[in-house]
């Protein structure tokens, strides 16, 4: 006989409403604290919002990010990255690195003596290294990449909660963009509250939650209208308890493998992708939250048809019987 894994029973009856009040308004006021948090803490904004100076090296030895960054500390310039850069062109003998320090308080860029004694902090580190470019980011193009950020996610947002009403109706939509909401804000709450560095690698993981959490949700959505044509005269709650109790255990099961990887990732992968390993495994630990206590909550609250057979002329639902 196979063995099979179960971490959820086939069969639950859990009432997700059961503590409802404190479950969804829970949520209402950790979201609010969130935002309050980022509003008057700010957010602790690295290299790629806050401007600062990229020096591109070059050496015949490998690159030792370790040491690089060793040599370096000591001259606490506060925030840097290390980056090693592969190209299929270059040879043994030419290893490339790249090093971005942030901009020293009031001033655009790193000053040249900064400059000098960060190249004689490597030489120290690497004898034979060679400096070919040093390149400055200012504040008004750190301002530009900080409202593109925010244009990627409100644009992402916004085209998920087209997707879901068309798929479904818009009530599901406000509800899918309410746990969206829920799951950005309070991420960002964490980073806020921290204080931890808040780069372009975070808005990447922001999106990839985005996702994350909206295919979950589509999932108990697509059950909970089969459910409801199924049965007609079941009250909206029972139906939206038993939609999130029949796909409970492929939630755990998806949710569990994937924080599995995370995890491990989060402890053994470096300093490097930390950040972003720990927004990503707070997005998916939140995420599954609010599939199963925020989005179907207000879906309950605004009630929607029982009638999937007749499409509705002012919603999308012409697309509902299309496979996602």
């Amino acid at each position: 006989m196979a063995f099979r894994l179960k971490l959820v029973p086939d069969h639950t009856e859990i009432d997700f409403f059961r503590w409802q009040s404190v479950t969804f308004g829970g949520s209402i006021a950790v979201v609010v604290a969130s935002i309050l948090l980022t509003i008057f803490m700010g957010l602790n904004f690295g290299i790629d919002f806050r401007g600062g100076t990229t020096i591109r090296t070059e050496s015949p030895q490998p690159v030792d990010v370790g040491a690089y960054r060793q040599a370096i500390q000591p001259l606490g310039l506060g925030d840097m990255l290390i980056t090693e850069v592969f190209d299929p062109t270059f040879g043994p003998d030419k290893n490339v690195a790249m090093i971005r320090v942030e901009a020293q308080d009031g001033e655009e860029a790193i000053t040249p003596e900064v400059i000098r004694s960060i190249e004689t902090a490597l030489q120290t580190a690497d004898p034979s290294i060679a400096f070919t470019s040093v390149e400055s980011v200012g504040p008004k193009v750190s301002g530009e990449l900080i409202w593109s950020a925010v244009m990627a996610i409100g644009a992402a947002s916004l085209a998920i909660v087209v997707y879901i009403w068309l798929r479904f109706e818009w009530q599901f939509a406000l509800g899918a963009v309410v746990a969206l909401i829920h799951d950005i804000a309070i991420t960002i709450g964490i980073f806020a509250l921290f204080q931890i560095k808040f780069d372009l690698s975070i808005i990447a993981a922001l999106l990839t939650i985005l996702g994350y959490s909206i295919n979950d949700t589509v999932v108990v959505f697509d059950r909970l209208r089969e459910n409801l044509i199924k049965f007609k005269s079941t009250p909206l709650r029972d139906l939206c308890n038993l939609s999130v109790n029949e796909t409970l255990s492929r939630t755990v099961m998806t949710s569990g493998t994937t924080l599995i990887a995370l995890i491990a990732l989060l402890v053994l992968g470096g300093d490097v992708i930390r950040g972003f390993v720990f927004a990503m495994t707070l997005g998916v630990v939140v995420g599954t939250y609010s599939s199963v206590y925020v989005a179907k909550n207000v879906v309950l609250l605004l009630g929607t048809k029982r009638d999937w057979s007749k499409p509705s002329g002012t919603t999308g639902t012409q697309f509902g019987d299309v496979d996602a």
